[in-house]
């Protein structure tokens, strides 16, 4: 995985200080922001903007194009306009909303995006909106015909030359969060949908699943690249980054479960041993028609079997599962808080607030890519109305306290939890796991609870009901709040709430809207 040092997320205090004015040339407004070619060379003090549904991108390569930069931000919504500048190589981007802007922003932080194989650095403007010439009719072109070839569209012949502007039909694919394997088989299945796909080859690389694959036209890689990057193959995990490669042909000697040449079925199979287990290739492989589809529950036993080491998954061996958060409201945060919100990305084993540091804090996960999930979910959300940052820590595990040392109960062991959600193999917990959002799905409901009575329930976390709706059977719900912050709150507050009866309430992030 890059660094996530090397992501620069938030303001350098007057790199973006924009002063807009028309430029009669260009044919759209130039912006100037201070920063001389994009550069770091001004030590400045880092300050943190805030969220903006505009962002601006630095150390753009000289040839990129603006196709190109608007794919950065294609797989997190619709990308309403943008601009670059040229000379200083870089460029503001405006997403359709703020939500997409951030979740982009939160995306980046962990995997440095790259154009034309250059690293290249995004953070947010201060401007709220982009105010470029209505006139510029080849902007909004290129927008309209990029966004045509994101829904399955046709690309039209204005925008076939930029496409085809990346001239190599062979893409660079990296799989971040493997929670669960992935084959030849479901790549050839995904990126078909958008080409001839000739051949594969897949392998191991800085303990990472990597794979280079070839199109018989470098359009259709372009257009995988766009409506792919960033996506992920199964709920919430095996995320894709893809590059173009430098390569521009595939040599594959040997057609077998590590390569395939399917313009040459007569390869032998060599001597390549199958790279996963037979039983759960065939799980997947049968499931894995639709990106984004959701695994059925045998392919999630057959994952989490594979998971729990009957099949060792690339790209794990000797990552941390400790994650550091920062940026904590030190007077209202416990380890309980943190356990039951990273709770809902993965199984919380110890939680350390920092003792000489209280706004900081070590979360043991029961596995690095429990650990991946939830810092790809949480970093840069607000709990107790701060933003917290969530990076990979260094430490293996998070120690206790020596015995008889009282540490003011600023560390706590969950190692046997009975709030556990991930603990039983195949669980459905695996298939809904959700980025935090303003709607909560709620489960385990006792009969007799009246919609009110949960209404009331949830005001009195310090948020407002928006919306609510009972599931046919009453014993689950959706109840949605007017922002994620509240819902986040909510969550915090009353999952394992009891209701009565022993019976105790589940909460957890929804992707509907009511």
């Amino acid at each position: 995985m890059d660094g996530i040092g090397d992501v620069t997320v938030g303001v350098k205090r007057g790199s973006d200080e924009l002063s807009m004015y028309n430029s009669p040339n260009s044919g759209m407004s130039s912006i100037s922001d201070g920063a001389s070619n994009g550069s770091d060379s001004k030590k400045l003090r880092v300050e943190e903007a805030p969220p903006s549904r505009v962002l601006h991108i630095r150390k753009l390569p000289n040839e990129a194009s603006e196709t190109e930069v608007i794919s950065l931000g294609l797989p997190f919504g619709k990308v309403t306009n943008i601009l670059t500048l040229k000379g200083k190589n870089q460029a503001f981007l405006e997403m359709g909303t703020e939500e997409a802007a951030i979740t982009m922003v939160n995306y980046y932080t962990t995997v440095t995006p790259h154009v034309r194989n250059v690293p290249v650095y995004i953070q947010y403007s201060n401007h709220k909106e982009l105010k470029t010439d209505a006139g510029n009719q080849r902007t909004q072109a290129v927008l309209q015909a990029v966004t045509a070839v994101q829904s399955g569209g046709s690309p039209s012949s204005d925008v076939q030359e930029a496409l085809a502007a990346a001239s190599s039909p062979v893409l660079r694919i990296i799989i971040d969060n493997m929670f669960y394997p992935v084959t030849l088989d479901v790549l050839q299945q995904i990126f078909s949908k958008f080409g001839t796909v000739m051949k594969i080859i897949t392998f191991t690389k800085n303990n990472q699943f990597q794979a280079l694959l070839q199109f018989s036209d470098p359009v259709n890689a372009q257009q995988a690249k766009l409506a792919l990057d960033g996506q992920n193959i199964y709920n919430s995990c095996c995320t894709l980054r893809i590059d173009f490669s430098k390569l521009v042909n595939l040599n594959v000697k040997y057609n077998n479960d590590k390569s395939r040449d399917y313009t040459r079925p007569e390869l032998p199979a060599g001597d390549g041993q199958p790279s996963i287990d037979p039983s759960v290739a065939v799980a997947f492989s049968k499931d894995s028609n639709s990106l984004l589809g959701a695994l059925s529950p045998l392919s999630a036993a057959a994952a989490a079997a594979a998971a729990a080491g009957r099949v060792a998954l690339a790209g794990q061996t000797g990552s941390s599962g400790v994650l550091l958060v920062s940026n904590l409201n030190e007077e209202m945060v416990t380890p309980q808080s943190l356990f039951t919100l990273f709770g809902v990305y993965g199984d919380v084993q110890r939680v350390k607030i920092l003792y000489n540091k209280k706004d900081s804090a070590l979360i043991q996960m029961s596995d690095a890519n429990q650990a991946q999930l939830a810092m790809s979910h949480l970093n840069g959300q607000k709990m107790y109305g701060k933003i917290i940052r969530v990076t990979l820590s260094k430490h293996q595990t998070v120690a206790l306290p020596r015995d008889g040392l009282d540490d003011q109960g600023l560390t706590k062991d969950y190692a046997n939890s009975p709030l556990h959600r991930f603990k039983k193999p195949g669980s459905k917990n695996f298939q809904n796991i959700f980025p935090p959002s303003a709607t909560l799905h709620l489960s385990n409901i006792p009969q007799d609870v009246t919609e009110d009575d949960l209404r009331l329930l949830f005001s009195n976390t310090g948020g407002n009901v928006k919306a609510f709706k009972f599931f046919q059977d009453r014993k689950m719900a959706l109840i949605q709040m007017s922002t994620v912050e509240e819902a986040t709150q909510g969550l915090i507050d009353l999952h394992n709430y009891n209701m009565g009866g022993n019976q105790h309430l589940r909460v957890s992030f929804s992707k509907s809207t009511i």
